[in-house]
């Protein structure tokens, strides 16, 4: 597994990159594309391509803060599914040395539920902290979800600078333009 970021939609292979986000993620939790591509070079933020030797593997899209990292969205191509892509990749991010954040659906389906333990085997732990995450367009209305963080749980402190981090850097830039 290799990381290789990309900081413009330029780039030949964001085209490949975003169909896989836009298939991966329900309408509500994708920025805009336009809003997108204007956070690709900030230096906080890896649009990060997953490759399994030469294959396209995924996707991991996080911010990288001075003392976490916030994993935004994580997607794997469908033909890599179950082989691994997803856990080795947080692994490689974990090298970092940075306590690792993300969130998750609440678990209470089997997709999310599974999706829960998945995040589990991989070292995380549930936050009891309740969350909303804000609206990335202005049609929809922020969502709760569950804090997951690694190694271990967050204090209230950390949470606290987590949830500035998210509102003040992370979707500063989804004001929202004129609806497509």
């Amino acid at each position: 597994m290799r990381f290789e970021r990309i900081r413009s939609g330029e780039d030949p292979r964001y085209g490949e990159a975003m169909a896989l986000y836009q298939r991966s993620f329900p309408l509500f939790e994708q920025r805009y594309p336009q809003v997108h591509l204007a956070v690709m070079p900030q230096e906080e933020y890896h649009f990060t391509l997953l490759y399994e030797g030469e294959d396209f593997a995924g996707l991991l899209l996080y911010w990288e803060a001075d003392s976490f990292c916030y994993v935004e969205h994580l997607c794997i191509t469908e033909s890599m599914w179950s082989k691994g892509c997803g856990s080795r990749a947080l692994a490689l991010l974990w090298k970092k040395g940075k306590k690792m954040i993300l969130e998750i659906d609440p678990p209470v389906d089997e997709i999310s539920v599974r999706r829960q333990h998945f995040y589990e085997r991989c070292g995380f732990s549930k936050n009891p902290f309740p969350h909303v995450h804000p609206p990335y367009r202005k049609v929809f209305q922020g969502h709760p979800l569950v804090v997951m963080s690694a190694p271990g749980a967050l204090t209230q402190e950390a949470y606290d600078r987590f949830a500035r981090y998210l509102q003040n850097t992370v979707m500063s830039d989804c004001v929202p333009p004129l609806e497509e």
